[in-house]
């Protein structure tokens, strides 16, 4: 086990981008891969592996290592030797690492773990949040479950395969899944593969999802021939499963303010074999009011913090702010508030995020439920899933049905 000098330096560079030039985690993760077409499966998943666990550990690694944002190289490679001694790496003898204090680096890592916000490495007014909203011994847990790696996760596209027969396929590969129980069209891959390279996927028969996220669908009972809407629909991972839940029978309408994520579900579609879905652009209010009352079920996937999320997202742990919070429930009210109108009388509706933040989820259905339109609305049930008790991401779905 030793450390490759064009290994390292690639993630050196990713990580000034992702610290110091404010990119998303994933898109320089893509573009690292991309450098060295020499590179074999195991070297790029040292690289990927690496920036995220770097990503992950931030605030831990720089306390320490003794650094303060901003993070110049010479700090960086600081915090890449505290990552390398704690996995246990040997350390070469590269300049960089000349003045490294081994004994002292597993003595603080022993000191700074006893303190929660170090030894999750999450800011300050997250902890406080997290305590606030869940209590000490729940947040202590699920912060520390949102800070292991994200499995791989599939949903078998039922349009174009069963369960078995995607299994075969990827056992052909010498891609293993298992089965998961409680999800009907769930695999979870126990090695982590690329399986986005395969043409079973490129095939279309299924796609990555989580557990929680492969719920929200279902959780919507829809049936063949309905109109049902996803007003949230983004790149539309609950659209296709929709679809597939359908059997492309009827009409689905997905909307999003963005069009290029339509585009992106439009071309997804296509390799699912869905044919059901309709776009639309959110581009002004008339879109959603020609809809009022014409809708059997509405999805309302909602914006939200991402703290149910954070296992896949690292990098949004330090680009989450608490503003952002306050702001993001007063949009939750308001999509809520203006979206369930497109509901029929005796039509059902899902309000879901993916944050585990009561004030983002219970709270919002309850105060809706007092608003003038809510009362035309009755609670059905609903579902918390913590990503300390689910082993998937932090979830909440609730269902409500039109009187």
């Amino acid at each position: 086990m030793r450390l490759h000098r064009n290994l390292v330096f690639t993630t050196i560079d990713a990580l000034d981008a992702i610290f110091n030039e404010g990119e998303y985690a994933d898109k320089v993760v893509a573009r690292a891969l991309k450098k060295d077409k020499r590179w074999g499966s195991h070297d790029r998943k040292f690289v990927a592996e690496t920036i995220y666990d770097m990503v992950r550990w931030k605030r831990l690694y720089a306390e320490i290592a003794e650094v303060k944002a901003p993070f110049d190289r010479d700090k960086l490679w600081r915090m890449f030797a505290v990552w390398a001694v704690l996995r246990g790496y040997p350390l070469p003898d590269w300049k960089y690492f000349e003045t490294t204090p081994q004994r002292k680096i597993k003595g603080r890592f022993d000191e700074l773990s006893k303190v929660r916000k170090l030894r999750e490495s999450i800011p300050d007014w997250m902890d406080e949040l997290g305590v606030q909203e869940l209590g000490e011994a729940t947040w202590t847990k699920e912060i520390a479950a949102q800070n292991r790696m994200a499995d791989v996760v599939l949903r078998v596209n039922t349009l174009k395969a069963t369960r078995e027969q995607v299994r075969a396929r990827l056992m052909d590969l010498d891609i293993v899944t298992e089965p998961i129980p409680h999800l009907p069209e769930g695999l979870i891959l126990p090695e982590r593969a690329n399986v986005f390279m395969t043409d079973v996927f490129k095939d279309g028969w299924f796609e990555v999802q989580d557990g929680s996220s492969q719920k929200v669908a279902a959780f919507l009972e829809v049936e063949p021939g309905m109109k049902v809407i996803d007003a949230c629909a983004g790149a539309g991972g609950k659209t296709l499963h929709l679809a597939a839940l359908m059997q492309n029978k009827g009409q689905i309408i997905a909307m999003d303010l963005y069009e290029s994520k339509l585009k992106e579900l439009k071309l997804r579609a296509r390799r699912n074999g869905a044919h059901n879905i309709d776009y639309r652009v959110i581009d002004s209010t008339k879109v959603i009011k020609k809809l009022y009352e014409k809708a059997d079920r509405v999805l309302i996937d909602a914006p939200c913090s991402g703290l149910g999320v954070l296992k896949r997202n690292p990098d949004a742990k330090w680009k989450l702010q608490p503003e952002f919070i306050d702001n993001i429930r007063a949009v939750q009210a308001e999509v809520l508030e203006t979206y369930s109108k497109m509901v029929k009388p005796g039509g059902k509706l899902v309000y879901a995020t993916c944050s585990v933040l009561p004030s983002e989820n219970q709270e919002q259905v309850q105060r809706f439920l007092i608003t003038e339109n809510g009362k035309d609305f009755q609670f059905v049930k609903d579902e918390k899933i913590l990503a300390s008790e689910s082993g998937f991401d932090g979830f909440y779905m609730a269902l409500l049905q039109r009187k």
